[in-house]
């Protein structure tokens, strides 16, 4: 490609083009100026402008999450580049590929506490995979395709790009690289043919063996190896809260979500567990409760593509580092050789205890006594009238995990959530970005009436773009997880949770009249008979969003729970009933 002239802000336009990026969320600022006036000529990138940079980085996540592509989010200096802060994390944490250019000062003034100045290389140098701060115009294009080279290979994750505003406007020269040099940079993707060897005799003499899959098998894109080794292995196998989706909840070794509100037979495969075989997760205390005693008589085999979690908080009997895709595409083969040389193990005790706990502890609720609506049905029945092919995207809270447990995932990518880092407001504008990415599949935001007031401005944007995502509110007048916490652990002392959303005679804000303030459709459901309707009414509805404002129950709590700090053996199927299992075996 020969070179052209172009200005730095041309430069960036087109180094964006050639890496293939679509679509850009963003809001323009002085420092990122320059760089909006050729945007604007682009006919290969869609701008959404939206309305805080918190969402435009949320909705590059729930575009990459829903498509597998980098997402892209662009903001102006100073605080516009620390409003991305929050979901520059929140992607760290979820191993999410994503893209942010900021706008910086002049080089001349980076120093001098400038107006809308902030260092944010050094401000999110612990929370993106690498970051860069670009001075000179000649290096936007390599720099460019370097940062999407990183986010999405290895283990994915967040990149910073800041640019200073002279090199946007100093005249350059744009020539996109036809090789990267990343010395120190090669994820290995390749496992070790001992180690893979290692893991499949093991796998092949257990006899009460279980696979932990995590996010990792969706980022991957390996569902599909994943189901071949489910039924060639005959393991138990368990989804964490980011890998929902990753095996079928209708196949019938899938015990459904492990940890803290996991089900009760998942936590119990892992604790009683001769093998464990984990695949792209991390051991996170959500998952293992107190780590001493999480699945003491298990071996641990751990396959992961970054090395640096590989034993990072429990001891591994076989480590393998290598890209999920590769690593259970070579395990297969040496696994059925095992089978061919010494047998198929058996199984059936293993698979008749693992019964008796679901039939004994089956994931369910019991109906409020306030004459309120059960959130879990509201949720349930949106996932049962919208179907394993529509994309759900929860905020963090109680609904978040009442949506991991009763809505059925047959899919990869059709379950968004924040998984690790935790955040309130993330559901709104990951719909709209998911939304954005897969056009053609309805998209659910599952969201808390306090998550929903934290982003839901992103509503006038969806508008605006004619991005008709569906939210249900699910709305219970309360910070729901924490005054479940405060009922639990803190004598039923409610401080500072009551939201006056919907309970009583306040509604402050009144849902539909918001909902219909940013041109979207609204819609109150305060009775049972009602929710099959207002959610056939609303996925119905293409033209506009839809914000449902279901008033539940604010005392119903999110069971089974395993309390933070204790060991999973104390698990509770419901307030004060443990399961019986023998604890000392």
């Amino acid at each position: 490609m020969p070179a052209e002239s172009v200005t730095g802000a041309q430069s960036i336009v087109r180094s964006l083009e050639e890496v293939g990026a679509d679509v850009v969320f963003g809001i323009p600022g002085g420092a990122i100026l320059p760089t909006y006036d050729p945007l604007m000529d682009s006919s290969r990138i869609r701008h959404i402008l939206v309305r805080h940079e918190q969402g435009g980085g949320h909705a590059a996540s729930g575009y990459a999450h829903a498509t597998g592509k980098v997402g892209v989010t662009m903001a102006t200096s100073g605080p516009g580049a620390t409003n991305l802060v929050t979901p520059i994390a929140d992607a760290n944490m979820d191993s999410i590929p994503l893209v942010a250019i900021t706008g910086q000062v002049a080089a001349s003034s980076i120093g001098t506490d400038a107006f809308q100045e902030a260092d944010i290389v050094g401000i999110t140098l612990p929370i993106t995979k690498h970051n860069y701060l670009v001075t000179d115009p000649a290096d936007i294009p390599r720099t460019i395709a370097e940062a999407f080279h990183i986010a999405r290979s290895g283990r994915p994750g967040p990149v910073l790009v800041d640019i200073a505003k002279s090199a946007m406007q100093a005249q350059t020269t744009f020539s996109w690289p036809q090789d990267l040099n990343l010395p120190g940079y090669h994820p290995v993707t390749k496992p070790h043919a001992k180690q893979i060897k290692e893991a499949a005799r093991l796998l092949a003499t257990a006899r009460r063996p279980v696979l932990y899959v995590g996010g990792g098998v969706i980022r991957a894109e390996a569902s599909e190896q994943l189901r071949q080794l489910v039924d060639a292995s005959g393991a138990a196998t368990v989804t964490t809260l980011m890998a929902r989706g990753a095996l079928p909840d209708s196949h019938p070794q899938n015990l459904g979500m492990p940890g803290m509100h996991g089900t009760v037979p998942a936590v119990a495969a892992l604790q009683k567990a001769d093998l464990i075989v984990a695949l792209g997760t991390r051991f996170d205390d959500r998952v293992t409760g107190q780590l001493s005693t999480f699945a003491p008589h298990a071996a641990i085999v751990h396959a992961d593509i970054d090395p640096a979690e590989i034993g990072k908080n429990k001891a591994v009997d076989v480590p393998i580092v290598g890209d999920l895709k590769e690593v259970i595409a070579d395990l297969l083969p040496e696994l059925a050789r095992e089978h061919e040389s010494k047998g198929r193990p058996d199984l059936g005790a293993w698979w008749r205890q693992i019964d008796d706990w679901r039939e004994t502890y089956p994931l369910g609720y019991a109906q409020p006594d306030d004459g309120h609506m059960s959130p879990q049905y509201v949720i349930s029945r949106i996932g049962e009238l919208s179907g394993p092919e529509s994309i759900y995207v929860a905020g963090v809270g109680q609904h978040q995990m009442w949506a991991a447990q009763f809505i059925r995932y047959e899919h990869p990518k059709t379950w968004l959530n924040s998984g690790g880092l935790g955040t309130m407001g993330y559901s709104v504008p990951a719909a709209m970005g998911a939304k954005v990415g897969r056009p053609d599949a309805t998209v659910w935001s599952i969201d808390g009436d306090g998550c929903f007031q934290m982003t839901n401005q992103e509503l006038a944007t969806c508008a605006i773009n004619e991005i008709p995502i569906k939210v249900a509110v699910i709305n219970n007048s309360s910070l729901g997880m924490v005054r479940q916490w405060q009922t639990l652990f803190y004598e039923s002392r409610y401080s500072n949770t009551d939201l006056h959303t919907g309970h009583g005679t306040r509604q402050i804000p009144d849902f539909v009249k918001l909902a219909d303030a940013y041109g979207c459709e609204g819609i109150r459901v305060e009775h049972a008979s009602d929710v099959d309707a207002a959610i056939k009414r609303a996925n119905e509805i293409d033209d506009r969003p839809v914000v449902v404002d279901f008033r539940v129950s604010r005392d119903s709590m999110v069971w089974p729970m395993v309390a933070a700090g204790v060991s999973n053996d104390e698990i509770q199927y419901a307030r004060g009933i443990s399961p019986a299992w023998d604890r000392e075996d």
